[in-house]
């Protein structure tokens, strides 16, 4: 997750419109859910590829016209703010997005947005919310501000249950499993991990069992 190549993907889904990437955190948009959605994929498609701003100028310019040829497509993306040694390699990645959204569908020399509509029972895509800032943590963990956590753990702490809910015992294995492969990752320390098991034991007094 720390490797070069990973933030690459990260930072290109977020590009399409396809994550929101904060704080170290990556959450799907609800054009991220409708892509990997296959009734809805195709129109997802379509829609993330405008969301990238030099693909939606290169549209709006060529929109009813054919696609210039390499040498002076690479010249408009030029004029319109893309570094020269990085047109070439801006066109290619254009031509593979412009493909696999579905834009070249009548050929390759001209830009056509998909007709595409989402299956049956789907919800179709929305214009997304404005985003409300989130307001600004203060340090310590008080009143369940973990802000002071790696993130790793402020995850798993907020998967906790409400108190006095059900909670199986599979699934508090599970959970502490998780933080044990947490704690693996996160801290130093020696050993091959730690495996976590049911076991049937003596339950530990509840609050209200003298009540």
């Amino acid at each position: 997750m720390t490797s070069g190549a990973f933030r690459l993907r990260v930072s290109n889904a977020a590009i399409f419109g396809l994550t929101d990437n904060e704080r170290g955190q990556v959450r799907l948009t609800p054009l991220g859910r409708q892509i990997a959605d296959p009734s809805q994929a195709a129109v997802a498609r379509a829609e993330s590829f405008m969301r990238v701003p030099l693909y939606a100028r290169i549209y709006e310019n060529y929109k009813g016209f054919t696609l210039p040829g390499p040498a002076a497509l690479e010249k408009f993306m030029l004029e319109v703010g893309v570094s020269s040694k990085q047109t070439a390699k801006a066109r290619h990645a254009f031509s593979r997005s412009a493909k696999q959204a579905g834009y070249f569908e009548h050929g390759e020399d001209r830009l056509v947005r998909p007709a595409v509509q989402t299956g049956p029972g789907t919800k179709p895509i929305e214009a997304e919310p404005p985003k409300i800032p989130e307001p600004e943590k203060k340090a310590g963990n008080g009143g369940g501000d973990f802000g002071g956590l790696h993130p790793f753990i402020q995850g798993l702490l907020k998967t906790l249950p409400e108190p006095e809910t059900e909670w199986a015992s599979a699934a508090r294995v599970k959970w502490l499993q998780t933080a044990a492969n947490i704690f693996d990752l996160i801290y130093k320390g020696d050993g091959g991990g730690i495996a976590v098991s049911a076991a049937r034991a003596e339950r530990s007094p509840r609050p209200h069992d003298h009540e």
